[in-house]
């Protein structure tokens, strides 16, 4: 039971993602910046407000006593304003299957990091799933012009990410309230100075502009919750399907709701790279299957 109640809330939040393009698409006469300073404005009340209903403030003494980690967090909030300035820009800017593409690669991204950081060791499997999306991303950049930049700069910025947070010692929820506290005085200061020369967004546009703004805290913490549930209940070969979910509905949606071009060159350097992660998920459920058997058989 616990089981199944952890793929539903890690399906939800990830399907949650995955639906995002609609939300951002409401926002689109506002500027990225602004909409990025209101999700981190918005987003940190909302976790405060979670963090006094379970009363957990003890990651603030952790804190206090380890300020050198905090220079990660510099770092990982940087990388993470970085990963939804880009996305935000090109979901309002009708390039969102650029945008899907970076969440399909981002995975191998991870992969090739944890190999050339980590030191970790690679199967022969995830060695020629990488090839082969090497050579996808490759095609595409030699085929579909300068705007590849969105799909990898959301791969590298969220791969490194990961990575940083990999080896951070707070959790989902914790660790995003410190980025957030990172952020929110820039991104307040930002707001207030856009309401002093009369160019901000949030009480001068319609009342749905003026909901979806103050609503972003919402959208960022509730599928955060929902996943750092799930994750917690699911085991990492199901959270390594799932998380497809997301960039698969994106590319749905862009395509066949807000009509972004599907070309030659697009369905063919999409078919190698879903090749390589076709390769990469069924090598890694098969050597899972492997390591269980062998240990029933020990």
């Amino acid at each position: 039971m616990s089981s199944r109640n952890g793929i539903l809330a890690a399906g939800l939040a990830y399907m949650a993602w995955g639906l995002l393009p609609i939300y951002w698409r409401g926002l689109h006469t506002v500027s990225p910046l602004e909409i990025l300073s209101h999700r981190v404005v918005w987003s940190l009340v909302v976790i405060g407000v979670l963090l006094a209903v379970r009363r957990d403030w003890q990651w603030l003494g952790r804190a206090r006593r380890r300020p050198a980690m905090l220079g990660t967090f510099v770092i990982t909030a940087l990388l993470l304003s970085a990963n939804w300035l880009v996305y935000i820009w090109a979901n309002n800017n009708g390039h969102i299957v650029e945008a899907s593409l970076g969440y399909f690669i981002t995975p191998l991204v991870s992969i090739l990091l944890g190999l050339l950081v980590l030191r970790e060791q690679l199967r022969i499997g995830q060695w020629l799933a990488i090839a082969i999306a090497a050579l996808g991303v490759g095609y595409l950049t030699l085929n579909a012009g300068g705007l590849l930049w969105i799909s990898l700069a959301l791969a590298l910025t969220f791969g490194f990410y990961g990575l940083l947070r990999k080896t951070a010692p707070f959790g989902s929820l914790d660790g995003l309230t410190v980025e957030m506290t990172v952020l929110f005085i820039p991104a307040l200061a930002y707001l207030v100075y856009l309401e002093a020369i009369g160019a901000s967004a949030l009480g001068h546009r319609s009342g749905t502009t003026n909901l979806l703004l103050l609503s972003a805290g919402v959208v960022t913490a509730v599928p955060l919750l929902f996943f750092a549930y799930g994750a917690q209940r699911v085991p990492l070969s199901a959270l390594g399907i799932l998380q497809y979910v997301a960039p698969t509905l994106q590319f749905l949606l862009a395509v066949f709701v807000f009509g972004e071009a599907l070309t030659r060159v697009r369905v063919a350097g999409f078919s190698v790279i879903w090749t390589a992660l076709l390769i990469y998920s069924v090598e890694g459920y098969v050597s899972r299957r492997r390591r269980v058997q062998a240990l029933a058989g020990g």
